[in-house]
């Protein structure tokens, strides 16, 4: 390890002219330091001419190769290498008496200082110091430079320290048939100095790396004692960040995590795709007592709760559910440069995800409105992506990402605003694979090598898919039940009440009680039948909401029925109760219908939106045409009904006990009604006698 300070006076090519520290370990394992100085980018050697030392050499050999004198300032005070972490301690003065390789350093001024690790080459016959050799890239990760003041106070370090040729360190796997047991101990060989007073042991080891997998459960059984409560975080110290005014985040765990041996906690957690790859078990109450939690991925069926082979069964198709969002993957069966998988009944129009790998080994995921088959017709979208990944094994790409069910638009004439995901109806799913992919300009060379042949209809909430076959059949039947009651059974049993009346005796009440409770029993199939297609009732768009008031007014009418009032003997006044129940039973009625034939509208609006079936307008048409039909129909009755009702009362002075006058009074027009009323209270009748036989 070297570390210095640079030469005021440069600007570039830093370690040029560099007064150095560097530290290592004998083979013996016993630290040193050295005091070097570097005039020139390479290994230390000597000159051929006059024997001076050139490179990055010891002042004592710079010395020695002139009048043999001794300026090593530089004093070793303490090192040791634990867990494959090296900890060297030196000190060397501000300023030294050697002002020919040694550096001032200003303690209240801003310096730059340098850095490298690398290897070292052992002493021999023809030289007796240890000499770095170069130490490669990249910059900081093998060298590197920053400006320090030493007088100020700072805490920067990443940390904690670990090594990747660390062998001596524990690791457990962890495994669900095998809790882990969380214990606490004295300290032996904790891996990031300085160590605390006691650490902790997962199943009789030193605070080791513990290791899990994504989607995969972990239990821990805590035994530590209730001064020790287990979390799980993303600070490397613990002991509650917010206590030192840190922010940190915590994925499981906490006050009520602890226990001990006789009542132990037990703690299960289980990391998710969006866990970091990199977190910390740690004590809530002190610092510095856990250690580091490897995340890796384990299987994709692990971490998404349904998966499904999409057409062709070249691309699986992940996901998981939210209360308002939703996570996906996919993953190719074989060796492609991009896999995109897209919502919609083909290429065109369709929003697609595209994954794939750059020329620096980077991921990368964008989005796409598709409006054509040429690269020019691909639109890039700015949907609102969060825990994107991408990446490549042996040539097959995985993608994922989380999006939102309905994009937060504010402009909603962008494409990507209309790309809303409804678990309550299937998601048409296309794919395509190719062997090249950019996010600048795209071209024919950018093309799908392979794609699907045809959308699978993926059902989000049963967890299961089903090829392309159109409207489901089970739907159309749905629709059909639903047209048969709305559109026929239940307006003809009004239009039987309405008309029918003139009819020998209780005819039209036959007819107006088969077709209604008729309607009402389709009704119930037509949402059984939906139901049981959809997996259950999701209250979610109009069209639902729409059908369960009709179904509801429609529902009222059999309970009104049978609370009906008595009908008033001829000659009576109809008693308030009656002409109460009266409009009640017409209006809910009547709303019932409205509801009905809008809820119907809705449905075909439903089917268009997010089945994409293709002659949905047509069949619009048709329902609007059916209806105007059946307007124009109850006009002509009215306009009928109004005139028979007119010829009856020019005789109603001298004419008594038509029945069918009687029941073909509109209990909803009030001038009737007073009529009625005015003509029965006048105290006069006229008799009309007529003899049974001529």
């Amino acid at each position: 390890m070297a570390f210095g300070w640079a030469n005021p006076n440069r600007t570039k090519e830093l370690m040029s002219e560099a007064d150095v520290t560097v530290a290592s370990f004998t083979e013996e394992g016993r630290p040193f330091v050295d005091d070097f100085y570097i005039t020139a980018y390479s290994e230390c050697k000597l000159s051929s001419k006059d024997r001076t030392a050139i490179g990055v050499c010891p002042d004592v050999v710079y010395e020695n190769s002139k009048n043999g004198m001794m300026v090593n300032n530089t004093r070793l005070v303490y090192g040791h290498r634990r867990d494959g972490v090296s900890l060297i301690m030196f000190r060397k003065p501000l300023n030294s008496t050697d002002k020919k390789y040694d550096l001032p350093v200003y303690p209240n001024e801003d310096m730059r200082v340098i850095w490298a690790l690398g290897l070292m080459k052992p002493p021999n016959e023809n030289r007796s110091h240890f000499l770095p050799q170069f130490h490669g890239g990249p910059e900081k990760v093998a060298y590197g430079h920053l400006v320090l003041n030493v007088s100020k106070k700072v805490d920067d370090c990443f940390g904690p320290l670990d090594a990747d040729d660390n062998e001596d360190q524990e690791l457990i796997i962890a495994d669900t048939e095998v809790p882990l047991v969380v214990t606490t101990g004295e300290v032996l060989h904790y891996p990031n100095p300085p160590s605390p007073s006691k650490v902790l042991y997962i199943n009789n080891k030193e605070a080791p790396v513990l290791r899990v997998e994504r989607g995969v459960p972990v239990k821990f059984l805590v035994q530590a004692g209730h001064d020790v409560a287990l979390y799980i975080t993303s600070d490397s110290l613990g002991g509650n960040a917010t206590s030192r005014n840190a922010t940190e985040t915590i994925y499981s765990g906490g006050p009520e995590a602890e226990g001990v041996v006789a009542n132990p906690h037990e703690l299960i957690w289980v990391p998710d795709r969006n866990t970091p790859d990199q977190v910390y078990y740690q004590s809530l109450y002190q610092e510095k007592m856990g250690w580091k939690v490897q995340v890796v991925d384990g299987a994709l069926s692990d971490m998404y709760n349904n998966s499904v082979l999409l057409d062709d069964q070249q691309v699986t198709f992940f996901w998981t559910l939210s209360e308002d969002s939703i996570t996906i993957a996919a993953r190719g069966v074989k060796k492609s440069g991009y896999l995109a998988i897209g919502f919609g009944n083909g290429m065109v129009n369709s929003y697609a995800y595209v994954g794939w790998i750059g020329d620096t080994g980077k991921g990368h995921l964008n989005t796409y409105w598709i409006d054509g088959k040429r690269p020019l017709n691909i639109h890039p979208t700015n949907e609102n992506l969060t825990h994107v990944r991408c990446k490549s094994e042996d040539g097959i790409i995985t993608l994922e990402f989380t999006r939102p069910l309905k994009p937060s638009c504010n402009q909603n004439d962008k494409p990507e605003c209309k790309n809303i995901v409804d678990p309550t109806t299937p998601l048409k799913v296309i794919w395509a694979m190719g062997s090249k992919w950019t996010d600048e300009h795209l071209s024919e060379k950018n093309m799908h090598t392979v794609t699907s042949q045809r959308p699978v209809q993926v059902l989000l909430i049963r967890g299961s898919s089903e090829a392309e076959q159109g409207l489901q059949p089970v739907l159309a039947v749905h629709g059909f039940m639903m047209f048969l009651s709305w559109g026929i059974l239940i307006p003809g049993g009004i239009l039987a009440a309405r008309y029918l009346k003139h009819v020998e005796g209780d005819g039209w009440y036959q007819i107006h009680i088969y077709l209604q409770y008729s309607g009402l029993a389709i009704i119930l199939l037509g949402v059984l039948f939906a139901v049981a297609e959809l997996r259950g009732f999701y209250v979610s768009s109009l069209h639902v909401k729409l059908g369960i008031a009709a179904i509801v007014f429609a529902s009222v009418q059999p309970m009104n029925a049978y609370l009906r009032p008595e009908k008033p003997a001829n000659g009576e006044d109809a008693s308030t109760k009656r002409l109460i129940w009266e409009y009640f039973h017409v209006i809910i009625g009547r709303g019932a219908v409205a509801i009905g034939i809008a809820a119907l509208f809705t449905g075909m609006k439903h089917l268009g939106e997010r089945y994409r079936v293709e002659n949905v307008h047509d069949l619009s048409w048709v329902l609007i045409i059916w209806f105007l039909i059946a307007a124009l129909t109850v006009i002509y009755l009215e306009y009928r009904e109004r005139q028979q009702r007119d010829r009856l009362q020019g005789r109603s002075n001298w004419v008594l006990g038509n029945v069918a006058e009687e029941d073909s009074i509109d209990l909803l027009s009030p001038n009737d009604a007073f009529a009625r009323k005015g003509s029965q209270s006048s105290g006069v009748i006229e008799v009309q006698l007529e003899p049974l036989n001529r």
